[in-house]
């Protein structure tokens, strides 16, 4: 008989790991469908799935690509990891983690595995490599000495799309959007290219890279509080970036995208659209004329884009991958001729480099502003600023910190001597892009000061990240130093919130206040971070249960919310969510009211947008006693009690 029991268990155990390789097996296939149209919320949900069925490299690799793709960092990083800590792992999976931990500015790790690559590759460029560990160390110092620069997300003009290129046009600001219309007129990432199934058109509603609509031109006007669409027809269903407008508004330069008819299919599947720059000017009766090609547009060659033209109109601006080039995109510069004709584009070599430079714009003092990721950065696009001279160009110059982040930083623009916009995918904005205005700012009267610590031993805590979020205002970061500690400068009458972060802990937060308080004054507040064991069991307090029953008490919800505030708060982790019973009952019924009491308290947090793919609920039984009340021995209520339990435990950091 016992073998007979014996036999159907092992059949139970072989049916259900041939189903869980089932079903890994289709949500990869599925996963991975989505990601080569470049469906990515779509693949990131499957190919969590698949993970959470049976762990692989490819699925840790294509999560952190796709996240990478969102501009989610921090989920990035998470995966990244994971993809670069296993045994059959890729050298360049080393890489891409150390670009994950600067961009979500963990400096002192990243040069860590900056090196780590260079040892397991020997083929890569010293000078790299050293452009890499350099800005490691220069981001840090940055971030330690932040410029005197007020930073205000134009909350106003952002969507939770992105809304970048802020420019002036009378008394309006013009930008371009992927926001969707929800009227006619009336509005209340890899930007360069445009990418599609080969197996037909692209939509021309929705953009599949981001799921939302395709960018378009949009207005503000000053003291008003609507959003309108700018009245230019581009000739385009696709893609319309930002506009610059000469002096007198009355001729615009953008960038379009249009689908030829007969693009060029990639292993017969996907297109990419190159770039072209269109103008327009304004007839007699203040209406835009239809839209002109830029001489130099080779859409079935290359890209150009980024205009930007210069006052008085003689002379445009604008980047582009056309060949003979130094990097990806170069800024090039035409001078209008006498006769309105472009001359030949010159390269301006003394700014570009081997990576990306974007959105060229020149102020009034003839400083030209641009963007690139292949110079002493931060992070992504920096912003530097490069005086143009008589036959030379001076500097190009960083603007160090907080203009520049770990993330995307372009599109910069001067109003006047001392506030201007700029746009950034920088984390704790509105959406993915964001339009920020900036103000070169005031005298601080503030200070604040602390230190973290690891909650264990009290340690200080070396390199932690502790990010001050200013309530409706900016938001700046800082490496603790040798001894943990950190400052930041502080505005009056604010309020502010604190994150202290360190890969392998738990986050810890707080809040602050400087209303009330008199000038020159020093406020402490220290941080205290828990290290992360996976799979240790974190018991939940007084999460009790009725007799028999597996509905969720007030009093359990009071300590289920503790736990989806930890969740919150620690964005990457995955939690397993076990309960257990006493052994008084049937064994098997035990272990099915114990996971009826899981199920119930995981539906419980993800009902509080806690994503599903991020918990799992087990239910144990009595199967892990914490004493020795087991069946038939005789017990106290407050033995049994012990038993009776919900915890949780980290699965992945």
């Amino acid at each position: 008989m016992k073998k007979n029991i014996y036999r159907l268990i092992l059949v139970i155990t072989v049916l259900f790991a041939y189903q869980t390789t089932v079903l890994a097996q289709y949500a990869r296939l599925e996963a991975d469908k989505q990601y080569e149209l470049f469906n990515f919320n779509k693949a990131i949900d499957l190919y969590e799935l698949a993970y959470k069925k049976k762990p692989t490299l490819h699925a840790a690799e294509r999560l952190a690509q796709a996240y990478s793709y969102q501009n989610n960092y921090r989920q990035a990083e998470s995966w990244y990891v994971i993809a670069a800590g296993m045994s059959n792992t890729n050298p360049e999976n080393v890489l891409h983690y150390a670009k994950a931990l600067q961009q979500n500015s963990k400096y002192a790790e990243a040069k860590v595995q900056y090196q780590k690559y260079a040892e397991l590759n020997k083929d890569v460029d010293p000078k790299e490599q050293n452009l890499w560990l350099l800005s490691c160390d220069s981001a840090g110092f940055w971030m330690k000495n932040p410029t005197a620069m007020a930073i205000t997300n134009e909350k106003a003009l952002n969507t939770s799309q992105s809304d970048w290129g802020a420019t002036v046009y009378g008394n309006s600001i013009v930008f371009s959007s992927d926001r969707g219309n929800t009227s006619a007129d009336n509005l209340s990432g890899n930007r360069p290219f445009l990418k599609f199934d080969g197996a037909k058109r692209p939509d021309r509603t929705v953009y599949g890279w981001t799921g939302n609509h395709y960018l378009k031109l949009y207005r503000k006007d000053e003291n008003q509080d609507d959003i309108f669409s700018f009245n230019l027809n581009a000739n385009t269903d696709y893609h319309v970036g930002p506009a610059s407008f000469n002096k007198d508004g009355n001729e615009v330069f953008f960038t379009v995208s249009k689908v030829p008819k007969k693009p060029v299919y990639v292993k017969g599947k996907l297109a990419t659209v190159n770039l072209e720059i269109y103008s327009s000017t304004k007839n007699a009766d203040g209406k835009w004329t239809n839209p002109l090609p830029f001489k130099y547009n080779k859409v079935d060659d290359y890209s150009v884009g980024d205009p930007f033209i210069t006052s008085d109109g003689n002379r445009l601006y604008f980047v582009s991958n056309m060949p003979n080039g130094l990097g990806g995109t170069d800024i090039y510069m035409c001078q209008r001729t006498d006769a309105g004709d472009w001359g030949l584009p010159v390269n301006l070599r003394e700014i570009n480099t081997k990576g990306n430079e974007r959105t060229p714009i020149l102020d009034n003092e003839n400083n030209l502003y641009f963007s690139t990721d292949g110079r002493i950065g931060m992070g992504g696009l920096d912003v530097f600023k490069a005086k143009l001279l008589t036959g030379r160009i001076a500097g190009p110059k960083n603007l160090g910190y907080p203009t520049n982040s770990p993330q995307d930083d372009f599109s910069y623009l001067k109003t006047s001597p001392l506030t201007g916009y700029f746009t950034s995918n920088r984390t704790g904005g509105v959406g993915s892009d964001d339009i920020y205005s900036f103000t070169e700012h005031q005298n601080f009267a503030l200070k604040l000061i602390g230190s973290v610590f690891d909650r264990a031993n009290n340690q200080p805590l070396v390199n932690a990240i502790v990010t001050l979020y200013k309530i409706n205002g900016q938001t700046l970061k800082v490496q603790t130093d040798q001894t943990g500690n950190f400052s930041f400068n502080l505005d009056k009458e604010s309020n502010y919130n604190l994150i202290g972060e360190k890969s392998n802990y738990r986050a810890d937060v707080a809040s602050l206040t400087t209303i009330n308080l008199t000038a020159s004054a020093e406020i402490k507040k220290d941080l205290y971070l828990e290290k992360i064991e996976l799979e240790k069991a974190i018991k939940i307090e007084n999460i009790y249960y009725d007799f028999d029953k597996s509905n969720i008490r007030p009093d359990a919800a009071v300590e289920l919310d503790k736990l989806v505030k930890i969740m919150k708060d620690n964005p990457t982790i995955w939690i397993e969510l076990g309960s257990h019973t006493d052994s008084r009952g049937n064994d098997q019924y035990n272990h099915w009211l114990s996971q009826r009491r899981a199920n119930s308290a995981v539906q419980y947090i993800i009902d509080r947008g806690i994503e599903k793919n991020r918990i799992t609920a087990k239910g144990y039984g009595e199967s892990e006693l914490l004493n020795n009340c087991s069946n038939g021995v005789k017990c106290s209520e407050s033995a049994h009690q012990l038993n009776r339990r919900t915890a949780f435990k980290i699965v992945k950091q």
